[in-house]
């Protein structure tokens, strides 16, 4: 069969079937059952559409069910509220400042703006502008889509309609309730207004990033001017279609830096991108024509930018940030509490907090309040003369990573490239405050706002080093009962490794000072010391008892890092630092006499009718007693007359002003605090690196300074309340004891004799009432440098009968037998503070032999030395004496504790015998000479005479030594031809350089 044979067979057989309506019927049941299953799938959809069309329009309908129906002249109101900015005053209703100098906008028509403008906003922002009725369902659906599908591409939605109600009525909040609301609110717009009142409205609000000087600015007219220095409406198609680009993204598109000036090439990319962009659209909605739009992308706008201006914010820039700031944090709780909020329900929600910071800002903006602050214009602009001009700062320093010490690198603006930030200056921040009502009179928030503009008075957080001793361990202590000025402190090295420290911690000097006074502890700023008071009280939890009251917003208890349950608090070292602003409020604490009263900047703010809104009310937080507030005030007076903070008071015009206050220093010398308060003030400064490099030598010293001058300049001003005539009263209760120096305790006979009574005073709830038990008389010898109790048989020679040591009972009852080195108690010590002895309570095992004798026994010159005996229990030692080698007839003639000896000039023999703790004598050692024994001479019997009884450790009784022999310390012995030697120890004053914390 060939092909063709195939096909014919083929075909003939189709035809048949077909002939037979074999097809034909299959077909027809396939056909219905199909538009069956279609009908019912298409039913089911426009049901299961109208159904989740409710369900949308339900949903829509709940999320603006709470919402209130404007009218017409409310959303006027709201569309236009545009034109009043608010204004800035310092105290006594000076004005300062529009604060829309940082926002600046400038209302115009729509008949004075460029049909460019215009025509570009439309094309770029809301192509359907014209014949839609407020929002655009496309649009939105898509914007829906693509949140919902979490595209890379996110288009928006917003009408310009909407984008009006978004800046005017509602805010940026991402939610689709403010969405709805949105919505609704834009189509209500459409009824009551024209198009080209929208578009009018929406010209003026708009922002458009940054002006020439680097201020922020909204409007079109300001736009235009700031931008380009021409009106609206001579704006040419390439500066439109610039201009009409940058409400998108105004900072990244803009084509000037935040501090002024033009970007580099690579910063202006994005800007003139989007201006290609915003003429392709126009082309594409004919507006313009190809000749135009090629005219316009080969336009340089670059060369029509402006050259940048001096912004008004110069004068004052760390003053009108901070108070608008403030203002706001304000607003935000007025308006909130208007709309039945509490400040608890701000706090627990980022979201309202979000919400009511843009409603605060929008209403500083735009409401015309009048805020009227506390700061002292005269004052204000003297201190920041001062930090302009001082000359004593300290050496700029390269800026470096504290991690791994290497450079600070940042991106060049112009290059792009990343370079080292390079040398920074030290900085300053320094806060006035007046005590009875927490008024901040003036501020210094840096040196210049150019290179930082942290403010350095109220904003940067630093550890504030030795000025937290008075606020956390010695003004609790006294409150608490625990410390009195006079109470006697153990500077000395001290187990603290269950704080953490893995050493013991020192004092700056790197030295203890031994049994000090709470007093001249604080004043000479003592680290050991302050770390024992606040271990007295730390159970008590004297952070939260006392700190939390005074202000201090920054301390956590987080478990990892508590400061509530850390020792090095008291030391400054807290975890998040603390403000200048803090530091110094809490020191007006003291001299409001225990009452704290937070500081406050803002006084009232009032609406343009002169409705007061808010006004600020000043209260008391009762911290210290007045009895407290009194003792630390009279201890700190000393910090500025004898201690670390001399140089502020000898730096000051008016000596007699009754100051107190308070040096500080943190770890690495990174931080330098002074705090002073008076009866009216209290001001606070400190001087750092912004990248935290240790500061130079002399450090302290420059920072006080620094504090008088401002204190001189704002005593020249308001003299009545820099320098009060009247010094700090005392409240009563306040007494003065006399206390017994070694223990803080009322002086016993002993103490008495000895000359350590010192006087203080205390509050009376808190003053010593047991008598000294820190010191008993009794005989003592020394073995080996320890002091023991004289034993029956301990010969007299070596017993000091009236000596005085520490009571081991009292040494128990104070846990000082268990510090690693008890000597330090007096080690630092002179004058008869070396004669109190420290007794060992063991006692001196007799093993029934003599000792060993002294050996290697030579002779220098007239002094006799010797290496002390073996033996265990030696108490001194003999010297004996023949007139020539011939003579057995050795004589005792002289008696030490040490193991040397003067001798006589004349010609003799010796021999050293040791003695022990029972009177034992051991073996005579070698025998030395003294002078030339060839030729005989006759001999003689020296007159023996009773020896005399030894002193001390640090006196002696033997002769003066003749030139050339050495000058070593003086020993302890006895001889017949000796002299006394006088005791001449006396301790010059010191001035403690300040302490850097542990």
């Amino acid at each position: 069969m060939d092909i063709k044979d195939f096909f014919h067979n083929m075909w003939q057989s189709m035809k048949e079937i077909w002939n037979k309506k074999i097809i034909q019927r299959s077909t027809r049941i396939s056909y219905h059952i199909i538009w069956n299953i279609v009908l019912f799938f298409i039913t089911i959809g426009i049901i299961g559409g109208f159904f989740v069309g409710g369900l949308g329009a339900g949903y829509f309908a709940s999320l603006v069910a709470d919402e209130k129906i404007q009218t017409e002249e409310q959303m006027a109101s709201a569309i236009y509220n545009y034109e009043e900015t608010s204004e800035l005053y310092f105290a006594d209703n000076v004005f300062l400042s529009d604060v829309s100098t940082d926002l600046l906008r400038d209302e115009i028509s729509l008949d004075k703006v460029s049909k460019h403008v215009r025509n570009a906003v439309i094309a770029t922002e809301d192509e359907y502008f014209e014949t839609h009725n407020g929002i655009v369902p496309k649009a939105i659906f898509r914007a829906v889509f693509q949140e919902v599908t979490n595209s890379a591409t996110k288009s928006g939605g917003s009408t310009l309609t909407q984008q009006i109600i978004k800046n005017q009525i509602l805010t940026n909040e991402v939610s689709f309730e403010r969405k709805a609301k949105e919505m609704l609110l834009a189509m209500r717009l459409e009824r009551f207004f024209e198009k080209d009142e929208i578009l009018e409205a929406y010209l003026n609000i708009v922002p458009f990033g940054r002006n020439a000087s680097g201020q922020n600015i909204a409007g079109i007219q300001t736009a235009a001017t700031g931008i380009f220095g021409v009106n609206a409406s001579e704006l040419n198609l390439a500066q439109s279609a610039f201009i009409a680009g940058l409400p998108q993204s105004p900072s990244y598109y803009t084509p000037f830096l935040n501090g002024g000036g033009i970007k580099d090439k690579e910063g202006l990319e994005p800007g003139l991108d989007r201006m290609h962009s915003v003429l392709s659209r126009m082309l594409d909605a004919g507006y313009i024509n190809k000749k135009e739009y090629q005219e316009a992308m080969e336009y340089d706008i670059v060369a029509d930018f402006k050259e940048p201006e001096e912004s008004v914010l110069k004068n004052y820039p760390y003053l009108m940030e901070e108070l608008q700031n403030r203002a706001v944090d304000i607003l935000v709780e007025v308006l909130a509490k208007q709309d039945g909020y509490t400040k608890e329900d701000l706090e627990s929600s980022e979201i309202l907090q979000e919400e009511y910071e843009i409603r605060a800002n929008r209403e500083i903006g735009k409401n015309g309040y009048k805020i009227h602050s506390t700061i002292d214009k005269k004052i204000y602009d003297s201190f920041q003369k001062i930090a302009r001009e001082y000359d004593n700062y300290g050496n700029d320093k390269l800026a470096r990573n504290e991690r791994n010490n290497q450079p600070i690198m940042i991106e060049d603006p112009e290059t792009g490239e990343m370079v080292q930030l390079g040398n920074q200056p030290v900085q300053v921040g320094s806060i006035l405050i007046e005590n009875s009502t927490g008024k901040i009179l003036s501020f210094v928030g840096g040196r210049d706002f150019e290179i930082s503009q942290q403010n350095h008075a109220t904003e940067v957080r630093r550890h504030n080093g030795s000025t937290m001793k008075p606020l956390a361990a010695y003004a609790p202590g006294m409150e608490l009962g625990a410390v009195q000025p006079g109470s006697v402190l153990p500077d000395v090295a001290q187990d603290f490794s269950s704080y953490g420290y893995k050493r013991p911690p020192t004092n700056y000097s790197q030295r203890y000072y031994g049994l000090v006074s709470a007093r001249e502890a604080l004043y000479r700023s003592h680290n050991v010391s302050a770390l024992a008071v606040y271990k007295r009280i730390l159970d008590q939890n004297p952070a939260k008892m006392f700190l939390d009251k005074m202000g201090f917003d920054g301390l956590t208890d987080d478990p990892n890092h508590s400061d509530y349950e850390n020792l090095s608090l008291t030391l400054g070292s807290t975890y998040n630092g603390v403000t200048v602003e803090e530091n110094t409020n809490a020191y007006a604490t003291f001299g409001n006499m225990g009452s704290f009263v937070d500081g406050y900047m803002i006084e009232k703010i009032e609406t343009k009718d002169g409705e007061v809104v808010y006004e600020h009310e000043s209260k008391k937080v009762e911290v210290f007693s007045p009895q407290t507030s009194y003792l630390m005030i009279d201890m700190m007076r000393d910090v500025l007359t004898r201690g670390t903070g001399t140089a502020a008071r000898a730096n000051l015009v008016n000596k007699s002003v009754d100051w107190a206050g308070k040096t500080g220093t943190s770890n690495g010398y990174r931080d330098t605090w002074f705090v002073g308060t008076n009866p009216n003030v209290t001001l606070g400064s400190w001087m750092g690196y912004d990248y935290n490099q240790g500061l130079d030598k002399g450090y302290s010293r420059r920072n006080n300074t620094f504090w008088a001058k401002l204190v001189n300049a704002a005593t020249e001003i308001r003299p009545k309340l820099m320098a009060p005539s009247n010094n700090f009263e005392s409240p009563g209760g306040i007494v003065s004891r006399s206390y017994c120096a070694t223990s803080g305790l009322l002086p016993s006979d002993i103490c008495s004799e000895m000359g350590l009574v010192q006087t203080d005073i205390y509050n009376a709830k808190y003053v010593p009432t047991k008598r000294d038990n820190s010191l008993i008389k009794e005989k003592y010898a020394t073995i080996d440098g320890k002091v023991v109790l004289a034993g029956e048989n301990s010969p007299d020679e070596f017993i000091d009968g009236d000596g005085v040591s520490f009571n081991p009972e009292w040494l128990k009852e104070m846990g000082y037998d268990k510090l690693p080195n008890i000597k330090q108690l007096t080690a630092a010590k002179s004058g008869v503070w070396q004669d109190i002895k420290y007794p060992n309570e063991k006692e001196v095992n007799n093993d029934g032999k003599a000792p060993n004798p002294p050996t290697s026994l030579k002779l220098n010159n007239q002094e006799l030395n010797w290496k002390k005996s073996n033996s265990s229990d030696v108490v001194g030692y003999r010297i004996y004496r023949a007139s020539n080698p011939d003579d057995k007839n050795f004589q005792r003639m002289g008696s030490t504790t040490d193991t040397s000896f003067t001798i006589p000039g004349s010609d003799a023999v010796y021999q050293v015998r040791a003695v022990d703790y029972f009177g034992q004598e051991s073996k005579p050692s070698n025998v030395v000479k003294k002078g030339d024994f060839s030729k005989p001479e006759p001999k003689t019997k020296p007159e023996e005479k009773k020896p005399k009884k030894k002193q001390n450790n640090s006196g002696s009784e033997n002769e003066t030594p003749e030139s050339g022999s050495d000058n070593k310390k003086p020993t302890e012995n006895t001889s017949d031809t000796s002299e006394p030697k006088p005791e001449n120890e006396s301790e010059a004053p010191e001035t403690e350089p300040e302490n850097a914390n542990e």
